[in-house]
């Protein structure tokens, strides 16, 4: 049994969270959120297109066509699922490399504007001033973190709609029904990780596993599975007002995902600079 005499929480965790909404509000999270969250909302076009090029060119039809078809019959107006299934079809039937190349090129541009954003935030969020650099060393890595995120992210997602389509149906598929996730999670956690330490102008000794990273992670698993759910179960998109309504939770996830990157970024920095002023006390 809990002694009732202990506080539920301790003193320094309240303490990190007052340094928390302190630094969120001094750094303007939020205005901060919004920006990435428009870029993860115009992005999602180019994404699409980019999943069903790639489902074509990997001979994964039966994920459309046994998973997401049903849906959109389910949620949309027959017309419009009749419509996105045509041109579904139309990419796998015929040569869609220029599709596939069109639309990486436009979801590795959005994700590098994406990048510069990122930079700002960070470097808002460490207190330090981007110094001047020559152009196309800081496009460079702008293009090689668009890069890795980018993979990480189309790897996450391939590898949880593909891996239950190795096996239809047995002990097999229910054991890769499960273990889907912790590749993704992984590759997810590699995406946070590598924008916490090479995105701001100051490298900080970011750990690969730290508290930032996993509220990150976690927190894009919850939306995620929340819009995931809701989407399915209770989306309508066969009147204006349920389209309206899908677009609005659309946007509400896009911001949800953005503010829960910006808070794990800060927390890692609220957490670095308790740690160092304790060491420093200590001397």
């Amino acid at each position: 049994m809990r002694d009732l005499s202990r506080p539920v929480l301790s003193a320094s965790t309240l303490d990190v969270g007052r340094d928390l909404l302190d630094a969120a509000h001094r750094h303007r999270l939020g205005a901060h959120a919004v920006a990435l969250a428009y870029r993860v909302l115009i992005s999602l076009v180019p994404l699409a297109l980019l999943s069903i090029a790639l489902m074509g060119a990997f001979g994964l039809e039966s994920v459309w066509q046994g998973s997401i078809s049903p849906t959109l019959h389910r949620h949309l107006m027959p017309s419009v699922a009749a419509a996105a299934d045509d041109t579904a079809q139309g990419i796998f039937e015929r040569n869609g490399a220029v599709l596939l190349a069109l639309a990486t090129v436009m979801v590795v541009w959005n994700t590098f504007r994406a990048m510069r954003e990122v930079e700002h935030t960070l470097d808002e969020i460490h207190e330090k001033q981007r110094p001047a650099r020559a152009f196309l060393p800081g496009v460079g890595r702008r293009l090689a973190l668009a890069g890795v995120v980018d993979v990480c992210i189309l790897g996450a997602l391939g590898l949880f709609v593909a891996a239950p389509r190795v096996v239809d149906d047995g002990t097999v598929h229910q054991v890769l029904v499960v273990l889907r996730w912790l590749p993704a999670l992984l590759l997810l956690w590699l995406a946070v990780a590598a924008l916490f330490r090479y995105a701001p102008a100051e490298r900080p000794q970011t750990r690969w596993a730290s508290g930032g990273s996993a509220l990150v992670v976690g927190g894009w698993l919850v939306a995620s599975v929340a819009f995931g759910a809701w989407s399915a179960s209770v989306a309508s998109y066969k009147t204006a007002l349920g389209t309206l309504t899908a677009f609005l939770v659309l946007t509400a996830y896009t911001q949800a995902v953005a503010y829960v990157f910006v808070l794990g970024a800060q927390l890692d920095e609220t957490l670095r600079r308790r740690e160092s002023g304790s060491r420093a006390s200590r001397r």
